[in-house]
């Protein structure tokens, strides 16, 4: 008996799409066996990357989010997937995805992993509060405007306070603000960027004192921090977590992953039939934009099984297991999944997948990463749970960025 091992995060979609590809795969192959190791994201990167479980072979697949693959790369803990996919090509690939998904694999020819769940950031909202007609009156009364799902960050806020009523168990908004290095890092960067700021300057230094980073911050603190228009729990959930409170029916609308979307209007779901997705608010002059992260499988360079390994990889990228993943909540990652007519039907909101991924943006590719990461978080926890002021807790962050010579590139 052969086992493959494969660390992946402890969400449950992707526990069971990944667990119903083991047992397909397991059934046409004799003598092997699947091992599937769910771990919280922490402990994920912890195990898989810092303590070396993909470099020594303790684990042969990972499933990992992509702003850790370049660190991966430095670290040489993953395969170089090009030259199997050279030997015994992965159908249609790269052309069968967005090249959304394709871009941040390669670093130069090097292929770190391909792709299995995606889903960009977007506005996720219910659209059965958005219509009905007693709301629609009462917003215009208050608002002199029409109902309808903000486009930009003033409009959100006013959108989330007249929806926000506690006695109802409905709050605007969600947010995830747990610190994990995740979804924190995630809600900086947008609002950062749908204000028209970036990240770092020409050189890859992170600046973090830039008009557009403090404003975006302040509107952050004040929004999570106001039970008038933020879910009181924010504080305490990670981004699954957030999505459940958006699952629960207990927020009206939330900057957030696809895949919630996509969840929320599953057949059988409560929400079925009332949820809809738009663009992410931005700031007057501001083009649209989104957030590409994604979950992509990479092989260990340790793993004593690369063959059977790329025969897995090579069995879950195909346009049927692509698409079968759809039913248990992930996201598939092929142009032929998110164009599927059936799943159109079934799942509306696909049928806007490929048009925001297009538009979407992604993080700097590098081993520095993780690093940010851990800064960001202290900024975030600090100005969620602190009356120190904005620019402070920035100016300290950039003394930390400056200290590291961190660059982003």
């Amino acid at each position: 008996m052969t086992t493959l091992r494969i660390a992946l995060r402890n969400y449950a979609d992707f526990e069971n799409a990944l667990q119903e590809e083991a047992h397909l795969f397991e059934a046409l192959n004799a003598g092997v066996r699947i091992e599937l190791v769910p771990l919280g994201i922490r402990e994920l990167h912890q195990q898989a990357i810092e303590k070396g479980g993909l470099a020594s072979g303790h684990f042969d697949l990972a499933l990992l989010v992509t702003d850790w693959l370049a660190e991966c790369t430095a670290a040489k803990a993953i395969e170089d997937l090009q030259p199997w996919h050279n030997n015994r090509p992965i159908a249609q690939w790269p052309t069968g995805w967005s090249p959304t998904l394709v871009r941040p694999l390669l670093s130069g020819k090097f292929l770190s992993a391909l792709p299995w769940h995606d889903g960009p950031e977007c506005l996720v909202y219910r659209k059965d509060l958005f219509s009905d007609p007693n709301r629609r009156l009462a917003f215009r009364a208050q608002y002199h405007r029409d109902l309808e799902p903000p486009t930009t960050w003033t409009e959100f806020e006013q959108v989330a306070r007249f929806f926000s009523n506690p006695e109802e168990n409905l709050y605007g908004t969600a947010v995830a603000a747990v610190p994990d290095g995740h979804n924190t890092l995630y809600d900086f960067v947008l609002q950062t960027w749908t204000r028209g700021g970036d990240l770092t300057d020409l050189d890859g230094r992170p600046i973090l004192t830039s008009e557009a980073v403090a404003q975006g911050l302040d509107f952050y603190r004040t929004m999570v921090r106001n039970p008038a228009i933020c879910h009181p729990r924010s504080t305490a959930v990670d981004s699954t977590q957030s999505g459940d409170l958006f699952l629960a029916g207990e927020v009206a609308m939330m900057a957030n992953w696809f895949g919630f979307a996509a969840r929320a209007c599953r057949p059988g779901s409560g929400l079925s039939g009332k949820v809809d997705i738009a663009p992410l608010p931005v700031e007057h002059g501001c083009d649209p934009t989104s957030l590409s992260v994604f979950w992509a499988l990479v092989m260990a360079s340790g793993s004593h099984h690369k063959s059977l390994a790329w025969d897995f990889l090579r069995f879950v990228t195909a346009p049927e297991q692509d698409l079968g993943v759809t039913r248990h909540g992930a996201v598939g990652a092929r142009l032929s999944t998110w164009r599927n007519p059936a799943l159109r039907e079934e799942i509306p909101v696909y049928s806007q997948l490929e048009r925001i991924s297009m538009r979407s943006r992604t993080l700097p590719s590098c081993p520095a990463m993780a690093t940010f990461a851990s800064i960001v978080d202290r900024v975030m926890t600090r100005a969620l749970h602190s009356v120190d002021p904005t620019i402070v807790i920035l100016e300290e962050a950039q003394q930390q960025v400056d200290s590291a010579q961190l660059r982003l590139v």
